[in-house]
């Protein structure tokens, strides 16, 4: 059974820093595109950075320069460092594993909850 478990959310002032992990099932780790997405309340869920199993990132532009996704293959966990937060980042942050073409498929963790109070 596919399991991605977060952790690491909680409570922050504004500018403070942050990392949230996603521990994933062996099985799948290696070959997926791993990603964090976001949502807030009354809000659609976004993109907020992913990571290939090659190491190319890719970011939203509201979290360009001030979040690091990053993943230790040895450890089939993602991190997601979160650095000058704001406010307007409190969300659930959720984790994705996903693989496209031949073979296709997509996880989502149960998400934790990031609260940065102004």
């Amino acid at each position: 059974q596919v399991q991605l478990v977060e952790s690491g959310g909680g409570l922050v002032q504004a500018g403070g820093s942050l990392r949230i992990s996603c521990a994933a099932s062996r099985s799948i780790f290696s070959i997926s595109t791993m990603g964090w997405y976001r949502q807030a309340p009354g809000k659609q869920r976004e993109l907020v950075a992913t990571i290939t199993n090659g190491g190319s990132t890719n970011y939203a532009d509201s979290v360009k320069g001030r979040f690091t996704i990053s993943r230790d293959n040895a450890k089939i966990t993602v991190y997601l460092q979160m650095s000058s937060l704001k406010p307007e980042d409190t969300a659930v942050y959720y984790c994705n594993a996903a693989k496209r073409g031949w073979g296709a498929f997509e996880y989502w963790g149960q998400g934790t909850q990031v609260t940065v109070s102004s």
